[in-house]
């Protein structure tokens, strides 16, 4: 090997174990595609706070809304690779194949860690008719289409909920697509859409105030994290699953020095049991990846499902 590239590979090593050696030298961007209200908010508020007590460093969050998170991940995705900009994301592969055209792909991320996993929710208004699951699977069977579904968005957990919902029911809503949880659930209370899937974090406190009501949980013996709300085998839809995560994402080549101590700082975060509390009460349960490395591969075995869901459901976003 010539001495001329000998020296320059050793600068390059050089500068990059100076670069993470140094990290975080100034505040961190944490970005999630979804408004204030929902899951994708309240992980991403919860994992910043921990990130930042962790490193010693000051961790922003920015909220960059709609299509089902792409904004969001894009930006990220043509972010200098340093570090200092941070994803908070599903697994990409749901985009992937909702979307015709997206600006960014796999390769362009490296993932750090899973921060945490839930189901939805299927609600009503407190002032609807329908009190279980099957009162509204028998109306929505003979009106087709005349009951509206305020989703949080396309390609978000509870979109993928009620489209598996309506096949696994035989029903069929019109859904509306708004820029997040938190305006569907004021399109819900408003009377403008009849039946919402969501997030816990969503609408746990409007069922708590009694302004929603709980019809199902989208797992088949309903979830210990939501007591009292039956599952889709007691709600009339056997076998009838739908759940999400959200983890975090850095840009393609960021030194893997800065992504194992961002795995670091999550991982002992989300393992503290005041921490794993506040995300239980929000119906969800803290599941950090033993590492990077796992976490990637736990995303791209999961990839092949949500293909299948997809195309079987007959989903797209043109």
């Amino acid at each position: 090997m010539r001495p001329s590239l000998v020296f320059a590979l050793a600068s390059i090593f050089v500068s990059t174990l100076a670069v993470a050696q140094s990290y975080p030298a100034k505040p961190i961007r944490i970005v999630v595609g979804y408004p204030p209200g929902g899951s994708g908010d309240f992980t991403t508020r919860i994992i910043a706070d921990e990130i930042g007590k962790e490193l010693g460093a000051s961790l922003i969050v920015e909220n960059k809304p709609g299509a089902g998170g792409s904004i969001a991940s894009e930006f990220v995705a043509k972010s200098a690779p340093d570090g200092y900009t941070i994803l908070n994301q599903g697994n990409h592969a749901i985009n992937k194949n909702l979307y015709k055209n997206l600006g960014y792909d796999d390769k362009d991320f490296i993932p750090v860690c899973r921060v945490a996993v839930g189901t939805t929710i299927m609600v009503v208004s407190n002032s609807s008719p329908f009190n279980t699951a099957k009162d509204l699977i028998a109306f929505a069977k003979a009106n087709p289409g005349k009951l509206f579904s305020a989703s949080a968005g396309f390609g978000s957990a509870p979109h993928l909920a009620s489209v598996g919902f309506e096949a696994a029911a035989g029903v069929k809503f019109t859904t509306i697509q708004y820029k997040g949880g938190g305006p569907a659930s004021q399109s819900l209370i408003a009377g403008d859409t009849q039946v919402m899937f969501a997030t816990s974090p969503t609408v746990m406190g409007f069922i708590k105030a009694g302004r929603m009501r709980p019809l199902l949980v989208t797992l088949p013996k309903g979830s210990p994290s939501i007591p009292g709300i039956p599952g889709g085998n007691d709600a009339g839809v056997p076998g009838f699953e739908s759940t999400f995560w959200f983890g975090l994402y850095v840009p393609a080549g960021t030194p893997m020095d800065i992504v194992r101590r961002l795995h670091a700082a999550a991982a002992k975060g989300l393992a503290k049991q005041e921490i794993r509390d506040k995300i239980a009460q929000q119906g969800m349960d803290a599941s950090p990846s033993a590492s990077p490395e796992a976490f990637a591969a736990e995303i791209r075995a999961e990839a092949p499902m949500w293909e299948r869901v997809i195309r079987e459901s007959g989903a797209k976003v043109e």
